[in-house]
């Protein structure tokens, strides 16, 4: 019986070599499934071993919730294909629409605003709407047709942004 769980660790050890596209957490879930203690054991130290190892050498991290949200905030305005691969499991559209953020500067005048945000991220006004420069405090951000923005300044008249930072 000794030599079966042998041949059987040498298997999952073989196992354990396999590129780090084959590591994922469903290797641990899937040791729930297996009834006998000992395979289940071994089922579960093989799986996280390659997690363990996979982490060690920078093909697995894992990311919380909170990390996501703030890279889904920290990119919004640009276009980021692979950013709603970060959904983290949720299937109906989570995605970012709108946003209202403290500003830290104004510059430029009458249809020519660059906007500061107290986040880093800098914003210019593309249209021609002749705007002023008031010292404004807040700017909502919200997504217009075609994958463009749009911004209020104060709750002001809304025109074409896009993200410069």
């Amino acid at each position: 019986m000794t030599r079966i769980w042998c041949i059987a660790g040498m298997i999952f050890a073989l196992g354990a070599t396999a590129t780090a596209q084959d590591v994922s957490t469903d290797d641990v879930y899937t040791c729930t499934s297996v009834t006998e203690d000992a395979e289940r054991l071994a089922c579960y130290d093989t799986a996280v071993g390659r997690l363990q190892a996979a982490e060690a050498a920078g093909d697995v991290t894992t990311v919380t919730r909170q990390e996501v949200e703030q890279v889904r905030q920290d990119s919004f305005g640009f276009s980021i294909p692979s950013l709603p691969s970060l959904t983290l499991g949720k299937s109906d559209d989570q995605s970012l629409k709108e946003m209202t953020l403290p500003v830290k500067a104004v510059r430029g005048n009458r249809g020519n605003l660059v906007i500061t945000l107290e986040n880093g991220q800098i914003w210019r006004q593309t249209d021609s709407k002749a705007l002023r420069n008031n010292g404004q405090t807040e700017a909502q951000i919200y997504e217009a047709a075609f994958g463009s923005y749009k911004m209020k300044l104060d709750g002001g008249i809304a025109f074409r942004v896009e993200r410069v930072k």
